[in-house]
């Protein structure tokens, strides 16, 4: 295992879709692992580094409110894309005003969640000055200042998160209590095959709030 941290994200709403939701998005009861890394990766991210999620603390009671958002029905396609790099004069845009329509959405509200996670080398991207000690200080200075690359946000951009190093090791008490058979949740993509990227999922069972991801069975 490598260098470790523990942050605490918070948000007044989230949203974590649910793959299998075509049209109406619908959260899932908690943070999924690839949207807690890409919290963290908001923070701190390089090619020579891969971050791993180990544990979520789910603080707060779960809490779902509908919600309506606009949103874009279309989106460029590709073969609009290869033309116009091949020197096509075809206009290339989106009006969005023309495209909007309005969507329900069922959200989660006053999420509060602390994250266990930690990076590994990527031996095929790492340089001569790629130290787990060099990232792992760099990570840490960018959470006490609170700096990011890109805002941090909980499964959408419109929900941002807040953002804090845990130093002390003190995680706050769950305000859940018992077992939860989350059923199957997306654990991350696998994008080992670029042409072939395939959604990984996990059975996800929390007890007491923790959600323990160190050895959950993968399926693909």
């Amino acid at each position: 295992m490598g260098y470790g941290i523990m942050i605490r994200v918070r948000g007044d709403y989230a949203l974590f879709t649910r793959p299998e939701m075509k049209v109406e998005r619908v959260s899932y009861d908690v943070i999924t692992p690839s949207a807690a890394r890409g919290v963290i990766e908001a923070v701190y991210w390089k090619p020579a580094i891969r971050w791993v999620i180990d544990k979520i603390h789910v603080l707060e009671e779960i809490q779902f409110t509908n919600i309506r958002r606009n949103e874009v029905s279309d989106k460029i396609s590709t073969s609009n894309v290869k033309q116009l790099m091949k020197g096509s004069k075809k206009p290339f845009y989106l009006a969005s005003t023309e495209k909007r329509q309005q969507r329900a959405s069922m959200v989660l509200k006053n999420v509060d969640y602390v994250i266990e996670a930690h990076f590994e080398i990527v031996p095929e991207k790492v340089g001569d000055e790629d130290t787990p000690e060099k990232h792992y200080n760099m990570a840490l200075r960018r959470l006490r200042k609170g700096q990011y690359f890109s805002p941090p946000c909980l499964g959408t951009r419109e929900f941002g998160a807040q953002v804090e190093l845990i130093e002390d090791g003190q995680i706050p008490k769950s305000k859940l209590s018992g077992k939860m058979d989350l059923g199957w949740m997306l654990y991350d993509l696998d994008f080992s095959n670029p042409r072939d990227i395939k959604p990984v999922f996990f059975k996800a069972n929390m007890q007491d709030g923790l959600l323990d991801l160190t050895e959950v069975q993968l399926a693909r």
